[in-house]
């Protein structure tokens, strides 16, 4: 056993050595199918030495998460005391619309009658950009324990991170708030499977449907500790048009979409593609969560979270007319989002239990 595992070590090792190996772009595209060709994907550098530095001061707890947990079920669960046919109904809709696509999905749904749909909400994805909105969350949280509003710079630099999905932006508040403070509030939050990215990799968090759904929660529920929360709607109400596809497709007219989404091809599981909303209005108001990776092209993806969300508007739309039909294709980048390296990051992708970086 002692030789397997020694070997499976060092295959580990020599994949990682080949796959960070600088490659020609017309080769790289070539061998990576799940990057359209033509595409403009933003590739960002691997900082090995600092990931090297930071796991040495972390020790090897990092290695107990993973990217999937072996206990997640992908039958779709919906729970609703007061209307049981809603959710048997909901349950039924949200596999339908799964039942012909590929790839790995997650999904989490919560409105405030007390009803909550689940599909594998335990299984860990990188974050992507979705990570913003825990990075705004802290920061308001962090000024209110201070006793004052938002700074300039903090205003000049959360509000671009979350409408236009800035990346620089996000870097300076992720690195201003740091490691403690956030892993501070995640406790606070009660989350369960959330580990944030190594270093300055952000985008590298890993996270769950479950734990973003409480996140979301921080913003839209009224006994929330938060008490800025309604800044923080207001910034993902205001997200700019062409990054509002997702979980807003099928919305009923009449409510207000909050929405934050994450869009990342990596060379293992292919495009991540998250949408996490909040939708508010008419006395009402319900969360939809959906991650998802191993997609082919983010266009593929968009549309399995888009199926998934018409089919929750629908159940939970009380018989209001759709406002939003689904986003053409036509109008989907296929550029990534920017958060996260391609490449592999050794020691922190899918590690061996007794793998060395």
């Amino acid at each position: 056993m002692r030789y397997v595992r020694h070997c499976r070590t060092a295959l580990v090792a020599a994949l990682a050595s080949v796959l960070l190996t600088p490659v020609p772009a017309v080769a790289a595209t070539a061998a990576s199918p799940r990057i359209p060709a033509g595409a403009t994907t933003r590739r960002v550098p691997v900082d090995t030495a600092a990931w090297t530095d930071w796991h040495l001061r972390q020790g090897a707890t990092t290695h107990h998460a993973s990217s999937a947990d072996p206990t997640d079920t992908v039958t779709v669960t919906c729970q609703a005391p007061h209307a049981p046919d809603l959710a048997t109904r909901l349950a039924q809709d949200i596999h339908a619309a799964l039942s012909s696509r590929d790839g790995t999905v997650s999904v989490a749904v919560q409105d405030d009658s007390g009803l909550t749909c689940a599909r594998a909400g335990e299984r860990q994805y990188d974050s992507a950009s979705v990570v913003k909105v825990l990075i705004m969350e802290g920061l308001l949280r962090r000024a209110e324990e201070l006793g004052r509003r938002l700074t300039p710079w903090e205003e000049t630099n959360v509000r671009p991170m979350i409408v236009s999905s800035d990346n620089d932006s996000a870097a300076r508040l992720w690195a201003d708030l740091g490691r403690t403070y956030l892993n501070d509030f995640l406790t606070r939050v009660r989350t369960t499977a959330t580990l944030l990215g190594p270093g300055r990799y952000w985008g590298l968090t890993r996270t769950t449907a479950t734990d973003q759904l409480r996140l979301l929660d921080v913003l839209t529920n009224a006994q929330s500790f938060l008490r800025t929360r309604a800044y923080g709607l207001k910034l993902l109400s205001e997200v700019r048009a062409d990054q509002r596809w997702g979980v807003p497709a099928g919305m009923p007219q009449g409510l207000t979409a909050h929405v934050k989404n994450g869009w990342l091809p990596r060379a293992t599981h292919g495009w991540r593609v998250h949408s996490i909303g909040a939708f508010t209005g008419e006395g009402r108001g319900y969360r939809i969560v959906v991650l998802s990776h191993d997609n082919p092209t983010m266009a593929y993806g968009v549309r399995t979270i888009e199926r998934i969300a018409q089919a929750v508007h629908r159940g939970l739309g009380q018989g209001r007319g759709l406002g939003r039909d689904l986003t053409p294709e036509t109008a989907i980048s296929e550029e990534s989002d920017g958060s996260a390296p391609y490449e592999p990051l050794p020691g922190w992708d899918e590690p061996e239990p007794d793998a060395t970086p």
